[in-house]
C-alpha cells in the first residue's frame, strides 16, 4: 500500500542530503549543479514514506534554460512496490515540470560495462527502465562511454591528412549534413525519420555544439593533402560543464573504410591533451562498431555505458 506516500520536489538546495538518501553515480555532481543553475530544487523530486526516501528523480538542464533537457536520475529503494512508487513519482513530477503539450525530455542512465552480468547492477538498471517504459518512453540506444587518460600514447600526424579550422558555420553544417548519410548513430537515424538531414544537423549544431564555451579554434576539418584538398571529415574537441570531450566526429560517406577515422580522432585527442586535461570523454552507440573500434585502437577505455530512452513525438 502507498496511501501514506508523500511525493514532492525539494523545498530548497538545503534538502540535498534528503535526496542523497539513495545513491547513483551522479551524486557527487549534484551540489555543483545546483550552485551553477544546471539543476533546480523544483526539478528534483522525492517520494517519502515518513522520513524514509523510497524513490527520487532529477532533471538536468543548461544554466539559464527555462526547462530541463534530460532526466538523468531515477532511483527506487529496496521496497516491494518500488516500481509503482517510481511510476507515481515520475507522473507527478512530469505533471509539474512539463509545459502543456510538450514531450518529456530524454531519459539517460549510466551503467557499468558489465551491468547485465551482475544481478545488483542489472536490477538497478532494469527497474528505472521499466518505470520509464511504463510512462511511454522507448529505447533509443545503448552507448559506450570512452575515456582517454593522460599517459596514453597519441600517434603523431602521419601526413595522410591535413587539418584546418572551419571557415564558417555554414561549412560545418554542410559537413554535418553529409555525414548523416548512412549514420550508425541511433539518435541520428531517429532524427532522419522525422526531418530532413539539414534540419537535423542544424538542431544538433544549435542545441549542443554552438553552446560550448571552449575555443572554436579547436574544431578541425580533415582534408587530403595536395592540390585537391578534398575534405574527408571532421572532429570537434570541446569542453562541456564537466570536462574535455570529443563532441562530434565524422567521416564523409565517400571516404569511409580507409582508416581516416584513426587520424581524425588522434588530431582531436592531441588538441585536448595539449591542454593538460585530466581526461577526455566521448560516446558512441554499441551499433557503431567502426567508431567503437577506433576508440579501442587508440587506447581509450570503455569505463561505462549509457542507456538512452525517449518519448515519441
Amino acid at each position: 500500500m502507498t496511501a501514506d506516500l508523500v511525493i514532492r520536489p525539494l523545498a530548497s538546495p538545503a534538502e540535498l542530503n534528503l535526496f542523497l538518501g539513495l545513491s547513483y553515480t551522479l551524486d557527487d555532481e549534484l551540489a555543483d549543479d545546483l550552485a551553477a543553475g544546471r539543476r533546480h530544487p523544483e526539478w528534483m523530486w522525492v517520494a517519502l514514506r515518513g522520513a524514509r526516501l523510497e524513490a527520487r528523480a532529477a532533471w538536468w538542464g543548461r544554466a539559464g534554460d527555462a526547462a530541463p533537457s534530460v532526466l538523468d536520475v531515477l532511483d527506487m529503494g529496496e521496497v516491494p512496490d518500488r516500481l509503482e512508487t517510481g511510476g507515481r513519482l515520475l507522473r507527478a513530477a512530469l505533471g509539474q515540470i512539463l509545459a502543456p503539450g510538450s514531450s518529456p525530455p530524454e531519459y539517460i542512465r549510466f551503467v557499468p560495462p558489465d551491468w547485465r552480468d551482475r544481478p545488483a547492477s542489472r536490477r538497478a538498471v532494469e527497474d528505472p527502465v521499466a518505470v520509464v517504459t511504463a510512462a511511454g518512453a522507448e529505447l533509443t540506444a545503448e552507448r559506450f562511454r570512452f575515456e582517454w587518460r593522460p599517459g596514453t600514447p597519441v600517434p603523431p600526424p602521419s601526413g595522410r591528412l591535413v587539418f584546418r579550422t572551419p571557415a564558417s558555420d555554414g561549412e560545418v553544417l554542410d559537413l554535418m549534413t553529409e555525414v548523416m548519410s548512412g549514420t550508425l548513430d541511433a539518435h541520428g537515424r531517429r532524427d532522419l525519420a522525422r526531418m530532413p538531414a539539414r534540419e537535423a544537423a542544424a538542431r544538433h549544431f544549435d542545441d549542443e555544439l554552438a553552446r560550448y564555451a571552449s575555443p572554436r579554434e579547436w574544431w578541425q576539418i580533415a582534408a587530403l593533402p595536395g592540390v585537391s584538398g578534398e575534405d574527408v571529415g571532421f572532429v570537434f574537441p570541446a569542453r562541456n560543464d564537466y570536462g574535455a570531450i570529443i563532441a562530434y566526429i565524422g567521416v564523409r560517406p565517400g571516404h569511409r573504410g580507409h582508416g581516416y577515422i584513426d587520424e581524425i580522432l588522434a588530431q582531436g585527442t592531441r588538441i585536448l591533451a595539449a591542454c593538460d586535461v585530466e581526461r577526455i570523454r566521448a560516446t558512441t552507440d554499441l551499433g557503431n562498431v567502426p567508431m567503437a573500434a577506433a576508440f579501442t585502437r587508440a587506447g581509450w577505455v570503455n569505463f561505462e555505458r549509457s542507456i538512452t530512452m525517449a518519448w515519441p513525438g
